[in-house]
């Protein structure tokens, strides 16, 4: 037997559920800052808890760079802030809703 989906109540399969919830009106900011050492690093702010560890997984390996997730932001090794939108909006983030500083 196939699994159902809580949310809509679709076959798992079918269920669009994670497409619907990152096209909702979220802001999420992306900028620069330095840390330690004078080195620079991107922070990308406010994602979901739910969907932050396999974005920050994709960011980095996009971006080949190192970076981690917590608290709810990710912190990105060096300055990607151009680049993050792009990767984002590709990732099902609505544009719109992406501010660069």
């Amino acid at each position: 037997m196939q699994e159902i989906c809580p949310k809509c109540g679709l076959l798992k399969e079918i269920c669009a559920c994670d497409v619907l919830e990152k096209e909702e009106a979220q802001k999420i900011k992306v900028y620069s800052t330095k840390k330690k050492f004078g080195k620079l690093v991107t922070i990308v702010d406010g994602l979901g808890k739910d969907e932050i560890g396999q974005t920050a997984k994709e960011l980095k390996r996009k971006l080949a760079c190192g970076g981690t997730a917590k608290d709810g932001i990710i912190v990105l090794q060096g300055d990607h802030k151009e680049r993050v939108k792009e990767i984002l909006a590709s990732l099902g983030y609505n544009e719109e809703n992406i501010y660069v500083r």
